[in-house]
């Protein structure tokens, strides 16, 4: 029963939905739940420093439940995205509306989407891996399977790295940086691993060109 925790997890595309379906001011719950009640209960709930023993590490990787907490975010956040657009094309939203459950909708992309394809694209499972692109497919940011798996690992923390911050960087600057670097960095090393592979730029081997379409 302890690892049901996990499903805390689900809380974001949770509460995403909920202003789906209530609207009006709910709308905005789902940025008030990220950026306001969870640092503050962050703050004040006591701190778990605790590390599991190697023992007990190894039995919750065999559980196939932690595998299937991940897997679940696929028809949740595809659910979320179809949802999303009937509600806007069917609901007439007022303009804070539609505001608040893009943002909200959003967010979940990010947290249960774009969070968990990067854990499944570590995986070694070719099925595994696809599951975390179709993750990031929702928020157009295919191109972070590449620059993370083939470049962040290598270059991480160096200024050949754009997911990594720059010393006294501000947020909005690493930002930019981030967003736009890697999704330069992804071609730079699309084109490395093509030519390793001996095959030419305009291929079907070229990920990138599958994931601009």
């Amino acid at each position: 029963m302890k690892d049901l925790k996990y499903l805390m997890g689900y809380t974001l595309p949770l509460v995403a939905i909920v202003g789906l379906a209530a609207k009006g001011a709910w709308s905005f719950g789902t940025p008030m739940v990220a950026f306001i009640v969870i640092p503050v209960l962050e703050l004040l709930l006591p701190q778990n420093a605790a590390n599991l023993d190697p023992k007990e590490a190894a039995g919750m990787e065999k559980n196939p439940l932690f595998d299937w907490f991940l897997y679940l975010n696929i028809p949740l956040i595809f659910g979320i995205i179809g949802y999303y657009l009937w509600w806007v094309y069917s609901q007439e939203p007022s303009s804070y509306e539609l505001v608040g459950n893009t943002l909200s909708v959003g967010i979940a992309l990010g947290s249960n989407g774009i969070n968990v394809a990067h854990e499944l694209g570590h995986r070694q499972n070719w099925w595994e891996r696809m599951m975390g692109k179709l993750l990031l497919l929702p928020s157009l940011y295919m191109h972070f399977y590449i620059d993370h798996n083939f470049g962040h690992h290598l270059t991480v923390a160096t200024p050949d790295d754009p997911s990594s911050a720059r010393y006294n960087q501000s947020l909005y600057a690493f930002w930019v940086q981030a967003v736009f670097g890697e999704y330069l960095n992804a071609w730079r090393l699309q084109k490395q691993l093509l030519s390793r592979d001996s095959s030419p730029f305009i291929s079907l081997k070229n990920d990138m060109l599958w994931f601009s379409l």
